[in-house]
């Protein structure tokens, strides 16, 4: 016989001994969910790194190239700036001094798809000059190199925008591709008051014609992304050279 404790001794046995746990199915089940999440987790957090990198990659591609299209749009819209109306300003390029070119070219002594130079009295004296900064400006397309040179009052060309290789203390994060392309899309395109756009054939000698300048970049992201792939991006800016268009100033 039992007694009253006894019967409830064993009635907790019992209920003890029943209790239902885990079986090694479910533990593996839920083992498996668990990794499932986990990788799921983890597959989102490699996904918006990959993301933002991208997104970083591309804002800083943006900037370069967006800066480096200011400044250009902001110093060929000067091309032939001569407050004065001084007669005889224009100088030589290629020397920062002597005779222009051709005097009819006023401010934009040189253009072609890839490089165009302008000059501009900044300073309002009534003289271009080496001594005076940023008067003569040339850009250039240097292909091998994949960049934009820049040459301000015969300093020699400088990296401007692309491959800045061998340049100390500067980062590229783009190179210049334009004539990488089938067809090859020019930098610089010209157009006259019409809107008719002056070839290559009919340049240098339409100079004077020139009233609008459109500048196009094709650029590529120096750096892969996370998924080992480069940006391509295309950037463009009009420009109206007004001074060119104004008579004399010869």
């Amino acid at each position: 016989m039992i007694g009253i404790g006894g019967f409830h001794e064993a009635n907790m046995l019992k209920r003890v001994s029943g209790a239902e746990g885990f079986t090694l199915v479910e533990v593996l089940m839920a083992t498996v969910i668990g990794l499932l999440l986990m990788a799921a987790v983890y597959t989102g957090i490699i996904g918006g790194q990959q993301a933002s990198t991208g997104i970083e990659q591309k804002i800083a591609v943006q900037e370069d190239v967006r800066a480096a299209l200011d400044i250009m749009a902001t110093e060929i819209a000067m091309a032939s700036f001569n407050p004065l109306s001084a007669t005889s300003i224009w100088v030589n390029p290629n020397a920062c001094g002597g005779p222009p070119l051709n005097s009819a070219y006023k401010g934009i002594q040189a253009a072609d798809p890839n490089n165009i130079t302008i000059e501009m009295d900044t300073n309002q004296n009534g003289v271009i000059q080496q001594a005076d900064p940023n008067e003569i400006i040339s850009y250039s397309y240097d292909q091998g190199n994949q960049m934009i040179t820049k040459n301000s009052n015969c300093q020699g060309a400088l990296p401007f925008i692309g491959d800045f290789t061998g340049v100390p203390n500067v980062q590229k994060n783009v190179i210049v591709i334009n004539s990488t392309l089938n067809p090859a899309i020019p930098v610089f395109r010209y157009f006259d008051s019409k809107g008719a756009e002056i070839t290559a054939g009919q340049l240098p000698a339409n100079i004077p014609q020139i009233r609008r300048i459109d500048i196009t970049l094709v650029v590529q992201s120096v750096n892969p992304d996370m998924q080992g792939q480069v940006r391509t991006m295309v950037h463009s800016t009009s420009v109206i050279p007004r001074n060119h268009a104004i008579p004399g100033y010869f």
